[in-house]
């Protein structure tokens, strides 16, 4: 009879690793969805923040990290504060329960 494989931490880590969202994708994701809802073009709301709409279509695509004043500024141009646009981005990064979490929790025990 085979023996189970045994992941080591490692290998659990790189591959939790793989499949986690970076902070700068799911911040460029929020910022698209807040501009795009507005109906708001990108060179508008790079103007009003004081950025390039090179620079802002690369923090949109997740390709730049922008700083805290970045995406104050940003947030603000879209009327948006950064406690709303991290508050929101936190939410997409967290992840929904599993359906095992999920089902036993909807279990109570009697005494």
């Amino acid at each position: 009879m085979s023996q189970p494989l045994l992941r080591n931490d490692s290998t659990a880590a790189s591959e939790r690793q793989a499949t986690e969202r970076l902070w700068r994708h799911v911040v460029g994701e929020e910022l698209r969805a807040i501009r795009l809802d507005r109906g708001e073009s990108l060179r508008k709301v790079a103007t009003r923040a004081r950025v390039s709409p090179q620079y802002l279509s690369e923090i949109e695509r997740g390709f730049k990290e922008p700083s805290s004043e970045i995406l104050a500024a940003i947030g603000a141009s879209l009327d948006t504060s950064l406690l709303d646009l991290t508050t929101a981005v936190s939410e997409r990064l967290t992840p929904s329960p599993t359906p095992t979490r999920a089902s036993a929790s909807a279990f109570a025990l009697a005494a």
